[in-house]
């Protein structure tokens, strides 16, 4: 804590940076951009960098609720339109990614209608411009009669929370969104869950990659005084592609063995999942993929995080419980509901 203290004592101070052009940049953090990014109207917007965000400090004017917002101001890590941040570890191939800690933190007003969005780009290449194949959006907060792209499929659990999930796309790109049913200010949390997620749902491989992050705000009218108060986005990767969290075929080696242990009664079930790490070194960042049987749905978990709650699912590791060492185990578990004869995960 004390060298924490020191570190983030001696930092130069960077002096806030007013942005009024559309598609005005500047860098904060020595790592992260933030961009202005007015496209849907010709009202005025300005932003200021603060040293760990931003705020908007002026929004005129507005458009139909029906229709596209305004603007996304916002700050990210990665690429974005050949602007990459300093440093930057994407674009990054999916399946060398152990994890994406993130942490954000947003200031809300009254007197608007916006949504505070977090935006994950997916593309089948490690492409730096233009627009990637899949969005992912999550949606912190919804204020006016707005609403996601495409139309509503059901909900889920990712990250430990429950989403209202739509899918859809704008023209240019699909677009899977989480909608959070009350406001959320402040997170941490791993990107790479709703990654897997839309792996899950068919809206990205892993031999995809992944080529930014974003946090800001979509203003549909007003919109001053919204701000991002603190942004955070690391990408821990590591792995060989094919390697270690993808399927190694036929015949592949395989370091992990997997128990599953259900208890079920009419219409419904618990399962308990020990996975042992059988090889010589220890298995940071598990995550176990398999496949729920036609007719069954997640619906509460416990020890991991699992999602998404139907169809072909990711168990990862939580907090205490991320490292498997050699010759250890965790055990994790779910509850579920089911239709017509119970049936076990295949593999």
């Amino acid at each position: 804590v004390v060298a924490s203290l020191l570190t983030a004592t001696a930092t130069p101070a960077q002096a806030d940076t007013t942005l009024c052009e559309p598609f005005g940049t500047t860098t904060i953090q020595g790592r992260y951009v933030v961009q202005n990014n007015r496209w849907g109207t010709s009202a005025p917007q300005c932003v200021t960098s603060t040293a760990t965000g931003f705020r908007i400090d002026r929004a005129d004017g507005s458009v139909p609720t029906d229709g596209a917002p305004k603007s996304y101001p916002s700050v990210f890590n990665g690429c974005h339109y050949t602007n990459c941040s300093p440093g930057t570890a994407l674009p990054a191939r999916l399946d060398t990614v152990s994890a994406a800690p993130s942490s954000i933190s947003y200031g809300y007003v009254g007197d608007a209608v916006y949504n505070a969005s977090y935006d994950i780009w997916l593309d089948p290449t490690p492409r730096t411009d233009g627009v990637n194949r899949t969005e992912i959006m999550i949606w912190f907060n919804r204020v006016g009669p707005i609403q996601p792209i495409g139309s509503p499929v059901g909900t889920a659990t990712v990250g430990g929370r429950n989403w209202e999930v739509w899918t859809g796309s704008n023209g240019s790109n699909d677009v899977l969104s989480f909608v959070a049913p009350s406001a959320i200010s402040s997170w941490s949390f791993d990107v790479m869950d709703f990654v897997r997620a839309t792996v899950a749902r068919g809206l990205a491989q892993n031999d995809w990659y992944l080529t930014s992050v974003q946090a800001g705000f979509e203003p549909w009218q007003n919109g001053a005084g919204l701000s991002v108060n603190s942004f955070s986005s690391t990408v821990e990767t590591g792995g060989t592609p094919g390697g270690p969290g993808t399927d190694p075929g036929p015949g592949g080696p395989t370091a992990c063995e997997v128990t599953y242990d259900p208890h079920v009664w009419q219409g419904g079930f618990t399962a308990d999942v020990t996975v042992r790490n059988t090889g010589q070194a220890p298995v940071d960042a598990w995550r176990l993929a398999f496949a729920l049987p036609s007719g069954q749905r997640i619906t509460n978990t416990w020890n991991a995080s699992v999602s998404p709650d139907a169809g072909t699912v990711t168990a990862t590791g939580v907090g205490h419980n991320t490292r498997i060492a050699a010759g250890g185990s965790v055990t994790f578990g779910f509850q579920g509901t089911y239709g017509g004869a119970f049936a076990e995960p295949s593999g």
